[in-house]
């Protein structure tokens, strides 16, 4: 809160003219803030005189770092198999485990999933608290909130860190929120800061165009999700050993919100998009929906999986996980294929890492060519026939 000291205060009406939101008046040669319009943004104080306005930050604390130790990752599973991205936050969490000297711990929770914790050991972690209870067998937010908090509360890890899948996206803030700390969404960089040891998490800022680090400084545990095809993955060591916690958790006053009613696959990809060695995408050059088939019916032949651009799916022309780029899924394959995509930076985010890019677009300045190992100035509507004629012949 914004606070007078009216003891101090002059009257100079300096305050008053530094205030961009008439939320300042003199009143008796003394300033009075109007509350309700105050910002907080500080120019007031700067420019008293006489330091009689002063900003009161409360609730802030220093919490005893003593109690907190260990590196956490949720070890996400659908359908009785680890999600991809766990294999990439457990070689993450290995290396910052490793600088801070302390132990990385693997949190697997389901039903009937024991079976997984010999993976993540072999993985890398040297403890995995299992939570196999019938509440968590498919994902609700409200009991998988609940249940971390629980063992988080009870073992104070200093790290925790989660995939920025749907799951994690759902109940991770809910996490932080509960613990009363901070989190950074969609790091795509993670390192132990050298002088204070607390975990620098790097990410996309203002659409993109600037990578933002970020700390957490005074709470902890210190949370983040990372996204997916950011990192390399952990290569697992069948000769690792490791210790398996099973822990039970009280979920009878979990309210649920939510009922979950089944799983459909998605069936017009044939090929899991963030897996695919080959991804053809599709932006507002293929004009309308119906064009998406000239790149389906390249992708046959290659065995790829079909993406595309933000426009294309705003546009309803195909569906959002599809979607590519920094509101959609960030991959990583051998070849990228851009078909009618200008290259906006948000799109790069999602697909810059692949090995071999490949550009068709009829605009020669379009910004995808600067990342392009491979750029084909043309008509996307003249060259894909070609190729598909070529592939038709060579058959």
């Amino acid at each position: 809160m914004i606070e007078v000291i009216k003891e101090k205060c002059t009257g100079c009406q300096l305050c008053l003219k530094a205030c961009a939101y008439d939320a300042i008046q003199i009143v008796d040669d003394t300033a009075e803030i109007d509350a309700d319009k105050c910002t907080l943004c500080g120019a007031c104080v700067s420019v008293c005189p006489v330091e009689a306005i002063i900003i009161r930050k409360y609730g802030t604390h220093r919490v005893d770092r003593s109690q907190y130790n260990g590196v956490w990752i949720f070890a996400e599973q659908k359908h009785g198999e680890l999600q991809p991205v766990v294999a990439e936050l457990m070689g993450k969490g290995r290396q910052l485990a490793d600088t801070k000297e302390t132990q990385l711990t693997a949190v697997l929770f389901g039903y009937q999933i024991e079976n997984l914790a010999p993976q993540l050991i072999a993985l890398g972690a040297d403890k995995v608290i299992v939570v196999d209870q019938p509440e968590l067998e498919n994902f609700l937010d409200i009991p998988y909130t609940d249940a971390f908090v629980a063992i988080a509360e009870k073992y104070k890890p200093e790290i925790i860190l989660s995939g920025a899948t749907v799951t994690g996206r759902s109940f991770i803030p809910r996490v932080a929120t509960k613990l009363h700390t901070g989190l950074t969404a969609d790091c795509t960089g993670l390192e132990i800061d050298a002088e204070t040891g607390n975990l620098k998490q790097t990410r996309p800022a203002f659409g993109g165009n600037i990578m933002a680090t970020i700390v957490t400084p005074d709470h902890l545990p210190q949370m983040a999700t990372v996204r997916h095809k950011v990192m390399d993955p952990a290569v697992p060591d069948n000769s690792r050993t490791g210790e398996i916690i099973q822990e039970n958790v009280d979920l009878s006053k979990a309210t649920n919100f939510a009922e979950f009613l089944g799983y459909e696959a998605d069936e017009t990809q044939t090929v899991n998009l963030t897996e695919a060695n080959f991804v053809i995408s599709g932006g507002r050059g293929l004009k309308k929906a119906e064009n998406f088939s000239l790149l389906k019916e390249l992708a046959e032949y290659l065995d790829a999986a079909i993406g595309a651009s933000r426009a294309a799916v705003d546009a309803e022309w195909i569906t959002y996980p599809h979607q590519v780029g920094q509101t959609g899924k960030t991959i990583k394959p051998t070849v990228y294929i851009a078909v009618g995509i200008s290259g906006a930076i948000q799109h790069l985010a999602g697909m810059q890492s692949a090995d071999y890019i490949i550009a068709i677009n009829k605009d020669p300045d379009a910004p995808i060519f600067k990342v392009a190992d491979l750029g084909l100035v043309g008509d996307l509507f003249e060259v894909i026939p070609e190729v598909l004629k070529k592939f038709k012949t060579n058959s």
